[in-house]
């Protein structure tokens, strides 16, 4: 059975994201130039890297390598040919990141965000621990509104299938799921979104 995410078109996910009565895809930009800037480390491991919103911010005098995971591999695609100027540094990863995490290679930064929503604390946990990051930067969707986890769009109706997929996130489940891979909170910070939503980014450092 196909994970949902990979029957998502992009152009859809990316129309969807981008809308004034949503934003995400605009504050996901910001948030990745942030984390990308924040830690003194040389590699990077984007998480539900998608079609590449926010490489555009990596810093190619800085990293070494920067590995974007994701199980579309259309997705993937999409992001090398954008980011054709990262070749040599920017490294598309097919992964399912449910069952296959044991390949992924080491990173001194995780980047996981609206990722965990997607596969759990449990399994988010088994990556970090995999990966073994200095740092790790996610960021979840905060949900203070009536209404549904998707916001209202024309494109709505193609995410129905990740409602089977799809985790409530609550922050303290995250830290603890952290804190027992023995990752310490270092930042949090709240980005507002439309429709009584926010994304909220958390920062950890090991040890």
């Amino acid at each position: 059975m196909k994970n949902p995410w990979e029957e998502i078109p992009l152009d859809d996910y990316e129309k969807h994201m981008s809308l004034d009565s949503v934003m995400q895809l605009q504050t996901m930009n910001t948030i990745m130039k942030e984390q990308l800037g924040a830690y003194p480390v040389r590699t990077a491991m984007i998480l539900g890297v998608a079609g590449g919103n926010g490489l555009g911010h990596v810093d190619i005098g800085k990293y070494d390598k920067v590995y974007g995971v994701d199980i579309n591999e259309e997705y993937l695609h999409a992001a090398a040919e954008r980011y054709a100027e990262l070749s040599g540094i920017l490294q598309c990863l097919r992964v399912d990141l449910m069952s296959d995490y044991g390949s992924l290679p080491h990173a001194g930064l995780v980047i996981a965000n609206l990722l965990v929503e997607y596969i759990g604390y449990e399994a988010f946990g088994k990556v970090i621990g995999q990966v073994d990051p200095e740092y790790v930067s996610c960021a979840i969707q905060i949900n203070k509104g009536e209404g549904t986890w998707v916001s209202d769009s024309p494109y709505l109706h193609v995410f129905d299938g990740l409602d089977a997929v799809h985790h409530q996130m609550e922050e303290s489940h995250i830290v603890t799921a952290l804190k027992n891979t023995g990752y310490t909170p270092v930042l949090r910070q709240e980005y507002p979104l439309p429709n009584g939503k926010s994304l909220l980014r958390l920062d950890f450092r090991k040890g």
